[in-house]
């Protein structure tokens, strides 16, 4: 049976932080990690499919969506919402 193979852009992504300090400990500084998800999501750049925060790291599984670059969305991604 052949098999269908569909080009798919879904990514793992972790970011740290500097020296593994605990930054995100703070609801309000994750806070702003979430803001961020929520603006290139509802900006159609990436599809969150899941996403941990740590207190000094992040993980997300998303699919980057065309025809953003995966560079481009994990660059805007690091900054605030509020910087754009």
């Amino acid at each position: 049976m052949p098999s269908i193979r569909k080009e798919s852009n879904v990514c793992f992504f972790t970011a740290t932080n500097l020296n593994w300090v605990k930054l995100l400990e703070e609801d309000g500084h994750k806070k702003i990690v979430i803001n961020s998800l929520k603006y290139l999501s509802d900006n159609k750049r990436v599809k969150v499919l899941a996403f941990v925060i740590m207190p000094n790291h992040i993980h997300l599984i998303w699919e980057i969506l065309a025809p953003h670059k995966t560079e481009n969305v994990q660059r805007d991604f690091l900054k605030s919402p509020d910087s754009k």
